[in-house]
């Protein structure tokens, strides 16, 4: 790891349930450097667990309280999973909330980062999965962590993979982009495809789970890598993946290929690898979602030609623009209340307005796939609207990524009419 003579960090934070990884740049610019635990090693995860030496309020974390003798104290894993069931956790008697837990072990594992003097001034959090519940949870585990930095956001682990690819050169981008995540729990593919007839091009990762064996994958922690498999076991996972690789790559033209996760770091994988490599790119690692968060927020603070050119609609954004006409200074416009491309967990937007006539209002709703078809006009009634003129404040914000909830209070016209304090509410499909 070389010496960083800038006076800023831009981190990517890859937070798992079992492990997690932290990339770094010192400008917008620059290919970020994952942590390691070990020096001159890619030994790039740390575990997700701490330990409390009993009777003490001693705290080990990562590979350290994994290595704890657990007769003097308490190991606690699974910390994300825990934070996100909020039952107060029991540890040597005393009752800890699971979200101090989970910002205890993220403070001290932000002090890998290299002590220079630099100021962490961006940070980019990625996980699984991300929703209402999950960035509620990331965002008090940074309150309590006490985290100063300029810029924090969070993306899903398929929005890094689109940041990562997107900081590649643009050939890989040609066909789609088969990832492979080796994991406790199976495989994980994560599909990129982009539509080139649109613009800006839209870009989608889908997503599918296969049952895999676990033999490959180690316990984290530990130095050694598994225990040997047995050639007939290799032989019967070889062949098991070979399935999956042959079922994904008929499906559509895959350029280039990732295989990440640990699961993939022994050498059983033989006539699998062979068909992947036919005309196509194959990339191995182990730190690809880390150094995608480190790129997102990169392209947030300084987007690339890419960056400008693209817009990815994953799980997690909204895929339609959402608006209203309206007259302004005499002349009709649109006005852009949700633009395609956010999350739909912090898609909101309030407005005040003033309806002249009628009791409705008309949203125009534009699909950026165009499989889902054309614009669209939505009316909203206003049943019981007293007055030809009103003044109304509107609230259009997501209850999930197909789900447009909008809340309409009656604030009355000044002088001449009080409000009459009703409220309409209305939910639209916009899948």
């Amino acid at each position: 790891m070389g010496i960083l003579s800038s006076d800023k960090l831009i981190v990517g934070y890859d937070l798992g349930n079992e492990y997690s990884q932290i990339s770094f740049a010192v400008s917008e610019s620059e290919e970020p450097q994952t942590l390691s635990q070990v020096a001159g090693a890619q030994v790039y995860n740390i575990p997700t667990a701490l330990y409390k030496r009993r009777g003490t309020n001693q705290w080990l974390y990562g590979r350290e309280a994994l290595k704890a003798d657990s007769g003097e104290g308490v190991l606690v894993e699974n910390l994300f999973s825990m934070a996100l069931g909020r039952e107060p956790v029991v540890i040597d008697g005393e009752s800890f909330d699971p979200v101090a837990l989970l910002a205890l072990f993220f403070r001290r594992s932000l002090g890998l980062l290299p002590q220079t003097g630099a100021r962490l001034t961006a940070l980019m959090l990625t996980c699984a999965t991300l929703n209402r519940e999950s960035v509620e949870v990331l965002t008090r585990m940074v309150e309590g962590a006490q985290l100063k930095a300029d810029r924090i956001a969070v993306q899903s682990y398929e929005e890094s993979f689109y940041s990562y690819m997107l900081r590649q050169q643009g050939e890989l981008r040609t066909n789609d982009t088969a990832l492979f995540d080796y994991r406790k729990g199976g495989i994980r593919l994560m599909r990129m495809e982009c539509n080139r007839r649109t613009t800006p091009i839209v870009v989608f990762v889908k997503g599918k789970d296969y049952e895999f064996l676990e033999d490959a994958i180690p316990r984290w922690g530990e130095d050694e890598v598994l225990k040997e498999i047995n050639p007939e076991r290799m032989q019967e996972m070889d062949g098991a993946f070979l399935e999956i690789a042959r079922e994904v790559c008929r499906e559509s033209a895959v350029g280039s290929v990732f295989l990440i996760g640990d699961g993939f770091g022994q050498d059983w994988m033989k006539e699998s690898l062979r068909f992947l490599c036919k005309g196509r790119r194959v990339f191995q690692g182990n730190n690809l979602f880390s150094k995608g968060a480190c790129f997102g927020m990169q392209e947030r603070i300084l987007p690339g030609e890419a960056g400008k050119t693209h817009v990815f609609l994953g799980n997690d954004k909204l895929k339609a623009n959402i608006g209203m006409h309206v007259f302004r200074q005499g002349e009709e416009s649109y006005y852009a209340l949700l633009d395609a491309g956010e999350n739909w967990y912090e898609a909101e937007q309030n407005v005040e307005l003033y309806l002249q006539e009628g009791q409705e209002l008309a949203l125009t709703i534009t699909p950026l796939a165009e499989s889902q078809g054309h614009s669209r006009l939505v009316r909203i009634i206003l049943e019981g609207l007293p007055g030809s003129v009103s003044r109304l404040a509107a609230r259009f914000f997501l209850k999930a990524e197909d789900r447009l909830s909008v809340e309409v209070k009656d604030l009355g016209f000044g002088e001449f009419r009080a409000s009459s304090g009703r409220v309409w509410k209305e939910e639209i499909d916009i899948g």
